[in-house]
């Protein structure tokens, strides 16, 4: 269902995104079983659903302050580049921990919600966004971010990943101090230092490409998804279980290895070729692959995946669906 609601500030245009964000990621962690992941009938010992809830609301804040200013430099015809893109990826990593007690629950989303969210602020229009306009307005946000912004996303990482989780890098390595230094010297924009992991990791990959695997695989599949009548936890589920049948997660690369990474998005890709979530025999297959994942105690956790999904969600509710 489509809502379309007339707004006349930029106050309401920052209230609309941030809570398309907050319901997203609500909707996201909601959705069970996502194999492997926390949901509504599966906690980890120290991190919880609830965990996840408190932190889904806690971005509210930042998000809205940030459609507000991307509204504002569009309509007044201001420089990206005073966004502030880094500074509210590491306030919303902040404002995560200040909510809860269950550690890293969303920096994934935070660094694709954050972009998404200055992008939709300035192009809503009629309580809606053309999803073309906001991803030609989100790659020139991106591209605007400063040195200063890639600092700022550093400290926010840095803060919220262990150093079992970010894994080594080469170069800028995140756990090394002087790469900040190297960043302000060199003048490192996010694109320089996302480009250095986009092989590996999916999320930098999204900011060196406009976003592709968002806007051109999990989004359109999504709609599609709801456009055949299938209620939203199967829908959020499918679209899961296609992100990743194509691309290996990068949480799962990092902690298990390639070959291991490739087994799990097969095995995602099989229980989508039985029916997916909606028929008898793929939603068997799925509690299977949960119970099978959610032995490995987190270490088989397609995160990333769900961070993907989320954004997707994002999309779908900023162009005007509803519950």
């Amino acid at each position: 269902m489509i809502m379309r609601v007339r707004l006349v500030n930029h106050g309401e245009i920052g209230d609309l995104v941030a809570r398309c964000a907050s319901l997203a990621a609500l909707l996201e962690v909601s959705a069970y079983p996502k194999p492997g992941n926390i949901h509504r009938v599966h906690d980890y010992p120290d991190t919880r659903y609830e965990h996840f809830l408190a932190g889904s609301v806690a971005m509210m804040s930042t998000i809205r302050s940030l459609a507000e200013k991307g509204y504002e430099l569009r309509s007044k015809g201001g420089n990206y580049q005073t966004l502030g893109l880094g500074e509210a990826v590491y306030k919303s990593v902040r404002e995560m921990f200040s909510w809860q007690s269950g550690g890293n629950v969303h920096l994934g989303v935070i660094l694709l919600f954050c972009p998404i969210a200055a992008a939709a602020g300035a192009t809503v229009k009629d309580g809606e966004v053309d999803i073309h306009e906001l991803r030609t307005v989100l790659r020139d946000m991106i591209q605007s971010a400063t040195p200063e912004d890639t600092v700022e996303i550093y400290n926010a990482i840095g803060l919220a990943m262990s150093a079992e989780n970010l894994g080594d890098a080469d170069e800028l390595d995140v756990t090394d101090e002087s790469s900040l230094n190297k960043i302000i010297e060199e003048q490192k924009t996010p694109i320089d230092v996302f480009k250095l992991c986009a092989s590996r990791d999916t999320i930098c990959n999204e900011w060196v490409s406009g976003f592709s695997l968002v806007f051109m695989e999990g989004y359109p599949y999504l709609k599609q998804r709801i456009n055949e009548k299938t209620d939203i936890n199967n829908a959020i589920i499918d679209t899961f279980l296609f992100i990743l049948s194509n691309h290996v997660d990068a949480l799962v690369l990092r902690k298990q290895g390639i070959e291991t990474a490739q087994k799990v998005s097969m095995k995602a890709r099989q229980i989508l070729e039985a029916g997916g979530s909606s028929t008898e025999d793929g939603e068997k297959m799925l509690w299977e692959f949960d119970k099978e994942l959610q032995s490995e105690n987190g270490a088989m956790n397609p995160g990333t995946t769900a961070d993907l999904t989320a954004a997707s969600i994002f999309l779908l509710l900023l162009e005007g669906w509803r519950l």
